[in-house]
């Protein structure tokens, strides 16, 4: 048997000129054992034409194809060729197949993923079918152009409960039925099985559910009625958005275990990673950040289910308009009414680092050849910069026309699928800009623009502005205006005027006298890198905490951050402006982001290593700052905040020692799971427990979570042989499911721990490749992303991997992380350097 093929865009437009596909019938058996699960699947498909006979194939990865009828006469199982299967001699007309087979259960996340529940015992099964893996459950036709309906049933053990895509009832013979869907494309086909806990209700004449595993049933309890008000009205605010009323008869969302990405968008049964179903304290951004996923994938619903790219190179047309529509919608619908700051300093940083990349690539790039290319664009462009430049877009045509536009876009559409010249072509519609040279110049460009102001003084004493405009993109931007507040001994800015700028600019801006703080993008409206004149730096490393708006404030910390990582402003430099503001700082999202760069960049890669113990030192002064500020309990989130990231940056092990001994932090929090395994790994690190402890610990919290903190804190220990035997679970064993994997290669490489790991830098790139090659994309993701040597942050490692880039078996998933990681490395070897 071959390798495996990935499908290319060529072979999908010619299969979709050749097919019309209308039904696929879906029998799973799920209590066939713990490794295998059966399969019967029956197309009901049209061949087009007149006369002539054609070929074509079908999908499918089976562990076993038992047999295989194509109008009553069966075809050779043995003609399975990888993954496809070819059909040939196919006359105009219609026809049915009908395969059966027995198909892999996967640890990876990937297909049909199982998992047992190490708290109860409990077994639960998910499909994840995205891309191109329906062809570990059921065979297809398996390109997103060949929508169709689809019936399943499940056989599933008694006492379990089904779910799927549409509305789902238990028959008389014990197997669950769901309710035929709508044409939908294969990879939203979504089935969850397993001994849910489910929360039910109603809205709008609908049935909506929310479910987990019964060891997290009390902590979705607690949250249920959070998560379903916010469910409701995200509903009620897209169905005044949209005109097209939601499509499907039912709204389940399942957390589900050992998920690999946020979450899945699937028609009616939307699958998030069931860390959103918070077992330990958690700070209200976070709150944010899980609604903001719900608000993204209801999105979906319309963009991308309703309404589905033609093929891979439109992914953006799914993900960006998600993506900001998710931000704005839970912004106008919730409480969480500051959603664009998180936006401007999480999300947005991703996009601008993505952007900097040789990796980098259009938002709607033409090149995307084949899935497994596709497959790389799901990064900080299609998603971050992706929104953006829809955020752009709505500056610049306003909100009005932009609704109706998209309203035409689904109207058109319904249930079918459009590329991205049918997007525009709806948008121009609605407005009289020019909407396609918009889309060329920010939808088929690459690169982060940068803009420099220039102020100058007329004869009159008045000034005018001048941006000095790096890169082709038209902007829309607020230019903010800020005065020192001299009255005020805190160093307050106050904000004289915002005035709108469109560039290239055709003329000097006036802006009167001169600012103590001139910021370019104020209100973060546009996607590109911002500078400041001296005066204007000046006043931001003096006063920064003083500016009145947090999203103010993020645009000016985006704007040092990016000044590090080109080697313009000294990492220290960043130490000392969190030092002097975040003290001060009060929104909780701008407090999170400036410590994780400031802990996992800055301290970790971009100081030398004789400046390390110091910039620690800092961030340590820093948290105990915060922890002082909010001893109070006005402010638990910040306080949280605070002890997180003090943990993460001890130096020495008595202070967060005796708090796991306590069990609390002086004042307050206790120590909840979270923070126990995140104080046991901390001192793993720093060599102060050994594998007894982490034992002891595993026993008290014997959950999932329990297996990966030990597992991480196991592969953190600074021993040799605890080190042998994490490499050997990660590169050798092949057992270890997604997230254990996951939270091995996070406890492995440790920067106090450099000599130790010394012979691993050259061990991991072989190791990597060939691990990658076994075990498929999502492992080989986490390999690139988490297994790789972050620390080792010199010349040698960089040359080291880019002698494994000139292998030509490292897979595209792997290739595409290696080329990421070594590009920072790069910088970061500049930024030292500098």
């Amino acid at each position: 048997m071959s390798l495996m093929s990935v499908l290319t865009r060529d072979e999908a437009h010619a299969r979709a000129r050749l097919l019309d596909v209308h039904r696929y019938e879906i029998a799973l058996d799920l209590t066939r054992g713990d490794e295998t699960f059966d399969s019967r699947t029956v197309i009901h498909f049209t061949v087009r034409g007149k006369k002539k006979a054609a070929d074509t194939f079908v999908e499918l990865k089976p562990a076993d194809l038992r047999s295989v009828t194509l109008d009553g006469e069966p075809l050779d199982p043995a003609t399975l060729d990888g993954n496809r299967l070819p059909l040939k001699g196919l006359t105009p007309g219609e026809h049915e197949l009908r395969v059966d087979a027995a198909m892999r259960y996967s640890r990876t996340g990937e297909g049909m993923h199982r998992f047992t529940d190490p708290t109860d015992g409990e077994t639960y099964l998910y499909t994840q079918l995205f891309m191109d893996d329906v062809q570990r459950v059921f065979a297809a036709f398996d390109q997103p152009d060949l929508k169709a309906a689809f019936d399943l049933t499940v056989t599933a053990p008694e006492g379990w409960t089904v779910l799927a895509n549409g509305i789902t009832e238990r028959q008389d013979d014990g197997t669950w039925r769901a309710a035929t869907t709508p044409l939908i494309s294969t990879y939203l086909v979504a089935v969850a099985a397993g001994p849910w806990h489910s929360v039910r209700t109603e809205h709008r004449g609908l049935p909506f559910g929310i479910h987990c595993r019964r060891s997290l049933a009390p902590h979705l309890d607690t949250d249920a009625d959070e998560i379903l008000d916010v469910t409701r009205a995200l509903f009620d605010r897209y169905h005044e958005k949209f005109e097209e009323p939601y499509p499907f008869d039912s709204y389940d969302q399942a957390f589900v275990p050992e998920f690999n990405a946020g979450a899945m968008e699937n028609p009616g049964l939307v699958t998030f990673r069931d860390e959103f179903v918070y077992r330990s304290a958690v700070t209200d951004t976070e709150r944010q950040t899980r609604a903001m996923v719900i608000a993204h994938e209801m999105a979906h619903m319309w963009f991308g289910d309703l309404v589905t790219l033609k093929w891979w190179d439109d992914i953006w047309l799914n993900e960006s308009f998600a993506e900001y529509m998710g931000y704005q919608t839970l912004t106008e619908a919730s409480r969480f009414t500051d959603t664009w700051v998180d936006f401007g300093v999480a999300r947005k940083a991703w996009g601008y680092d993505a952007d900097q990349r040789p990796s980098t690539h259009p938002v709607a790039p033409e090149n995307v050849d084949d899935t497994a290319a596709a497959l790389l664009n799901f990064d900080g462009i299609s998603y971050a910069k992706g929104a953006s430049a829809l955020r752009q877009l709505v500056a610049w045509l306003g909100e009005k026309d932009f609704l109706a536009g998209i309203n035409a876009h689904f109207t058109r559409h319904r249930f079918g699928n459009a590329t991205l010249a049918d997007f525009i072509d709806n948008l121009a519609g609605a407005t009289e800009r020019d909407v396609h040279a918009w889309a060329d110049a920010w939808l088929r460009t690459t690169g982060v623009d940068t803009l420099t102001p220039g102020i100058t003084r007329a004869a009159d004493g008045t000034y005018t502005l001048t941006v000095d405009h790096t890169g082709s993109r038209p902007h829309r931007i607020a230019v903010g205006l800020y005065d020192r507040d001299h009255g005020d001994d805190q160093g307050h800015l106050t904000l004289r005027d915002r005035v709108e700028l469109d560039l290239p600019q055709t003329t000097p801006q006036p802006i009167g006298k001169r600012p103590a703080l001139l910021l370019l993008n104020d209100g973060d409206l546009t996607y590109a890198k911002v500078r400041f004149d001296p005066d204007s730096f000046t006043a931001v490393t003096g006063h920064l905490c003083g500016l009145p708006d947090p999203l103010t404030r993020a645009v000016v910390w985006n704007a040092l951050r990016d000044a590090v990582r080109d080697a313009e402003l000294p990492p220290t430099a960043y130490l000392e402006a969190a030092r002097t503001h975040l003290p001060r700082e009060s929104d909780l999202a701008i407090v999170q982001g400036v410590l994780a760069f400031a802990g996992t960049q800055v301290a970790d890669r971009f100081l030398a290593p004789e400046q390390r113990a110091a910039g620690l030192a800092t961030l340590g002064s820093l948290c105990r700052d915060l922890i002082r500020r909010t001893e109070d309990g006005d402010n638990p989130g910040l306080r949280l905040t605070a002890v997180r990231h003090f943990i993460d940056v001890a130096a020495h092990p008595e202070t967060i020692a005796a708090w796991l001994a306590d069990g609390t932090v002086p004042g307050g929090p206790e120590l909840d799971p979270e923070l126990r395994w995140r104080v046991l790994g901390r001192l793993a690190v720093l060599g102060a427990v050994d594998a007894a402890t982490i034992d002891a610990e595993l026993e008290r919290d014997p959950s999932a979570s329990g297996r990966e903190g030990a597992a991480r804190c196991r592969a953190a220990l600074p021993e040799p042989e605890a080190k042998r035997a994490a490499w050997e679970a990660m590169f050798t064993a092949d057992d270890l499911s997604n997230y254990l994997f996951t939270a091995t290669a996070q406890g492995f490489w440790q920067p106090e721990q450099a000599e130790l790991l010394t012979e691993y830098v050259e061990r991991y790139w072989a190791d990597a490749v060939a691990l990658a090659a076994r075990r498929g994309p999502a492992i080989a993701e986490a390999a690139g992303r988490w297994a790789f040597p972050v620390y080792a942050v010199d010349p040698e490692t960089l040359g080291l991997g880019e002698r494994c880039l000139q292998d030509g078996e490292v897979i595209p998933a792997l290739r595409r992380k290696l080329v990421d990681q070594l590009d920072d490395l790069a910088r970061a070897l500049r930024v030292r350097e500098a």
